[in-house]
């Protein structure tokens, strides 16, 4: 089977972590992020993550992936979410200031999918329409975005660590660890010990890269 991703997107992680936590035999291919035909002809839209399964045949949506590849052995162990309101509303809240911090970065460090300059560019252009100001402008004012967010980051008390029930993954860490995942990428960020614990937890258990090492 093949996992065709960006290494940035929220949604792509889902199913990477998913398919790393099930030890499936999958390859991961990353597309170049401009070349929109190539998901299209799969899908018969631009979206990501995409699977190809034993079959041939592709499908989409990454909780359905996500859902698929926990199934595949016959033993699900994804367990059913718990905290779905909570996790959609905290999003939410983030999302003014998580977008002009996440979306510049993604350009300031080597990622498979923007290996072109056309990925580039095409990245560029649309995120920098979907926050309304340029990428030099979001970057410049990261401290105007990193106080609401690190005070956001600081409610999250009712994170619950896999190492509370049995290191185990849930739907609930699926729809919340991509976007904590993704923050690492912006130095500056602080993380409460709880919630830190938590992402070094599930990464443990997922094997998805960070950027701590790479934060700018």
């Amino acid at each position: 089977m093949k996992l065709f991703v960006f290494q940035h997107c929220p949604y792509c992680i889902k199913a990477m972590m998913v398919a790393a936590y099930k030890n499936v035999d999958v390859e991961w291919v990353y597309l170049q992020n401009h070349d929109v035909d190539a998901r299209i002809e799969k899908v018969g839209a631009n979206m990501v993550p995409i699977l190809q399964k034993p079959d041939g045949s592709y499908m989409a949506e990454s909780l359905d992936i996500a859902a698929y590849l926990d199934a595949l052995d016959g033993q699900p162990r994804l367990a059913a979410a718990q905290q779905g309101e909570k996790i959609a509303e905290w999003q939410r809240q983030i999302a003014p200031f998580n977008g002009p911090l996440v979306h510049p970065r993604w350009m300031m460090i080597e990622l498979p999918e923007f290996q072109q300059p056309e990925a580039k560019a095409w990245y560029t252009k649309n995120k920098s329409a979907m926050i309304g100001m340029s990428f030099d402008d979001a970057y410049a004012k990261s401290a105007e975005f990193l106080a609401p967010m690190n005070a956001l980051l600081a409610q999250l008390d009712w994170l619950v660590l896999p190492s509370e029930r049995g290191h185990t993954l849930s739907y609930d860490d699926v729809n919340m660890y991509p976007t904590l995942r993704n923050l690492t990428v912006v130095k500056g960020i602080e993380f409460p010990a709880r919630v830190r614990q938590y992402i070094d937890e599930v990464t443990a258990l997922t094997h998805i890269p960070l950027y701590d090492d790479v934060a700018v």
